[in-house]
């Protein structure tokens, strides 16, 4: 059995669910999301709009691991179209700012140049402070996917701790030189 997905999905109020074909439809106050699921393998109970069950036809090793993660999926895609999903990212560094240029973030990082980051549909970004980037979004892996993409433009830097990280991460700071 798995742990994970034998576990009930509970579908809040506002988020309505529909299983059309092999395609599972939600759509809450957010948005909405469409999955495919294999109905070869699992057996999907709505249970009076209010709860999803995923079942597999027959247990063996691989469809254990397929339970696990499709139950997550619809799980992430309830969470995501009812509540949403949000990282907060600070930039740490002597001149470093994001601001937004219509559907661009422009990101000065200490190099001599500007970054234009575009930012994709289904995504906000919100610049709360000059060093404060808040991204927020219906779909989870979308969302983290964004929030990577803009840390990589300057990893942090051992030593004095500069550069973009989400917020409450920890820095593991090198010593410097000694005398």
């Amino acid at each position: 059995m798995s742990k994970i997905g034998k576990i009930n999905i509970s579908i809040p109020e506002k988020v309505k669910v529909a299983l059309a074909g092999s395609v599972l439809n939600i759509e809450g106050p957010l948005g909405k999301s469409a999955l495919n699921i294999d109905l070869d393998t699992f057996n999907i109970d709505i249970k009076d709009g209010k709860q999803i069950s995923l079942k597999p036809k027959k247990i063996d090793q691989n469809t254990k691991r397929l339970w696990g993660m499709n139950r997550s999926l619809i799980n992430n895609a309830v969470i995501g179209s009812s509540t949403g999903y949000e990282k907060i990212l600070e930039l740490v560094g002597v001149g470093y700012r994001a601001a937004l240029k219509g559907k661009q973030l422009n990101l000065q990082l200490g190099y001599s140049h500007d970054i234009d980051f575009d930012i994709p549909d289904g995504i906000k970004i919100n610049v709360e402070k000059q060093t404060t980037i808040k991204i927020s979004g219906v779909n989870k892996q979308q969302v983290g996917s964004i929030a990577s993409k803009i840390k990589t433009l300057r990893k942090i830097e051992p030593y004095k701790g500069k550069g973009v990280r989400e917020k409450g991460q920890y820095i593991l700071k090198k010593e410097g030189k000694k005398k």
